[in-house]
């Protein structure tokens, strides 16, 4: 089974240092996913022949001198609430309509397309991203790559875990109670849910509009920017985002703290 590189910056400085490709690197990743998925239920549906297609496309721009920031060539998985064009998307449900979301991006999704990322496929939840695994439906349950007898956490249980496990190196989940949190504590990984409206939530099938957030799933804290700052900014097709500037996280995770007020919750919140 091959090795990848841990984090979404260590991958992106092999590439760019030629010693690494995207092809390469979604090669690998996917061969992960043969070895390991069978026990860890990570995938929904994989996504196999367009995310290599996007791997070349993203070394030949690589080859031409197109450098579309940190997530170019970089493979990514996607909670499988959340529409993309070239996949379904199930809720994990057998009531939803099959045809919901079809032949569409989710605006985040278009924007990891638009930075070059490969989205390898779909990563498994709990029925419209609530409650606890059921074995008795259709549907693989998740288990924790760390120990597969225990559960990795949910609701965004397929993202952590394949984060985890090596399948991608970064991921989109969402959070409306812990189901970002939860996961990405218990797979040891970094899951950020951030400012209501700083990532527009339209194209995800949603569990309570007013709180629902889609966030990253990623190794580090720095890798978690990279993936914010493709994500975050105003969308018109989400009446709860913000049209604001979106700052540049990745500088900022090198800035001082000074001056900085930090928020301590006294009681348990969501």
């Amino acid at each position: 089974m091959t090795e990848i590189p841990l984090t979404i910056t260590e991958a992106g400085e092999a590439i760019r240092a030629g010693k690494l490709t995207s092809l390469e690197l979604t090669e690998a990743c996917l061969e992960r996913a043969d070895y390991l998925d069978g026990r860890l239920g990570v995938f929904i549906t994989r996504m196999t022949d367009t995310a290599l297609a996007a791997a070349k496309q993203a070394d030949a721009d690589f080859a031409a001198g197109v450098d579309r920031g940190p997530l170019q060539g970089i493979p990514i998985g996607v909670k499988d609430i959340i529409a993309t064009k070239d996949a379904p998307t199930t809720a994990q449900s057998m009531v939803l309509d099959p045809a919901w979301g079809e032949g569409q991006d989710a605006p985040v999704v278009a924007r990891l397309r638009e930075a070059g990322a490969v989205i390898v496929g779909k990563t498994s939840t709990m029925e419209f991203a609530i409650g606890m695994p059921d074995a008795s439906k259709p549907f693989p349950v998740p288990r924790n790559p760390w120990n597969p007898e225990t559960w990795p956490g949910g609701s965004s249980s397929g993202s952590g875990a394949g984060v985890a496990a090596g399948l991608f190196l970064g991921a989109l989940g969402t959070d409306t109670g812990g189901s970002v949190r939860i996961p990405a504590a218990f797979c040891g990984i970094t899951g950020m849910k951030q400012t209501h409206g700083l990532v527009p939530k339209a194209g995800c099938a949603p569990l309570g509009y007013s709180l629902d957030h889609i966030g990253p799933m990623t190794r580090s804290a720095r890798d978690a920017a990279a993936m914010l700052q493709v994500m975050a900014g105003y969308d018109a097709a989400d009446a709860t985002c913000v049209d604001v500037e979106v700052p540049d996280y990745l500088a900022a995770l090198d800035g001082s703290v000074a001056g900085m007020r930090i928020g301590v919750e006294r009681a348990h919140h969501t």
